[in-house]
C-alpha cells in the first residue's frame, strides 16, 4: 500500500487582522476628501451605463465638498487667529502693570497720602464747575473749584487732602462733577486713572482682568487711555 503525501494549499496562508478603527468625537460622523472621492469612484462603477450620471450633477457634488472643507479649514485657521490674539492681549496686559490706566467710572481706592488724577467730560461748555470728593457713606471731604471748562475732556487732579487740610483717609470715594451748562444745573461726567497692579490672563469668562489699586478689576477691553504716571 502506496501511502500520497503532499502540502495542504492552505498551509501557507496566513491571516492578518484589521487594525481596529476608534471613533471619537472629532471623527464621528464625518466625511474626508478621500471618503469623497472613494464614493463617487464607487456611484460611477455602478452606474447604469445606459443613464450615466451628470457631468452637471458630479460638479455639483464635487463643488458643494469642497466648499465645506473649504469652511472646516477656514475654522481651523480662524481658531489659531483667536488663540494668537489671546496670547498678543496678555502680553500687552503684562505690560501695564506699574501704569494707569482710564477707567469710565468715577468711583476709586486709593491709599492715604495720594493724589488721584481724573478726566471731566461735557458736550457742551460749562461754567461754576466744581469737583466733589465723597466718601462711601456720600459725605463730601473736598471741594475742588475748577471754574469754566469748554466741551469735550478736561483733566484734572486731587491731591488727596480733606478740606480740614489733612490727607485723605485710605480707602474707597467718588468724583461727583457739577456745574452751569446754558444756565442750568448739570451733573458732569468723571472718569479717573487707575493704576495696575497685576494681570489675572484667565479670568471670569475667559478674559483679561486688570487688577487696580483700590481692590478692584476691569476687563482688558475696557482700557480707555493708557498713562505713564
Amino acid at each position: 500500500m502506496s501511502t500520497v503525501s503532499g502540502s495542504n494549499p492552505l498551509d501557507g496562508l496566513h491571516w492578518q487582522k484589521e487594525p481596529d478603527y476608534t471613533e471619537t468625537e472629532s471623527n464621528r460622523g464625518m466625511l474626508t476628501q478621500a471618503d469623497f472621492f472613494a464614493l463617487m469612484t464607487k456611484e460611477l462603477s455602478h452606474q447604469d451605463p445606459t443613464a450615466p450620471v451628470d457631468n452637471n450633477e458630479m460638479i455639483s457634488q464635487m463643488t458643494a465638498f469642497s466648499t465645506t472643507d473649504g469652511v472646516q479649514t477656514l475654522n481651523d485657521q480662524f481658531t489659531e487667529f483667536a488663540s494668537s490674539m489671546s496670547s498678543s492681549q496678555a502680553l500687552q496686559a503684562s505690560s501695564l502693570v506699574g501704569r494707569s490706566v482710564l477707567v469710565d467710572d468715577n468711583v476709586f481706592g486709593m491709599n492715604a497720602g495720594d493724589s488721584v488724577k481724573g478726566k471731566l467730560v461735557t458736550d457742551e461748555a460749562a461754567s461754576n464747575v466744581n469737583i466733589y470728593v465723597e466718601n462711601t457713606a456720600g459725605e463730601i471731604i473736598q471741594t475742588v473749584p475748577v471754574g469754566n471748562v469748554p466741551a469735550g475732556e478736561s483733566n484734572f487732579t486731587w491731591d488727596g487732602m480733606a478740606s480740614d487740610g489733612e490727607p485723605a483717609a485710605a480707602g474707597a470715594y467718588r468724583f461727583r462733577i457739577g456745574g452751569l451748562v446754558d444756565g442750568q444745573a448739570s451733573e458732569l461726567t468723571a472718569m479717573t486713572y487707575r493704576k495696575v497692579d497685576s494681570v489675572t490672563l484667565a479670568g471670569s469668562g475667559g478674559k483679561i482682568l486688570l487688577n487696580l489699586n483700590g481692590g478692584t478689576s476691569m476687563a482688558l477691553s475696557d482700557v480707555v487711555e493708557v498713562s505713564d504716571g
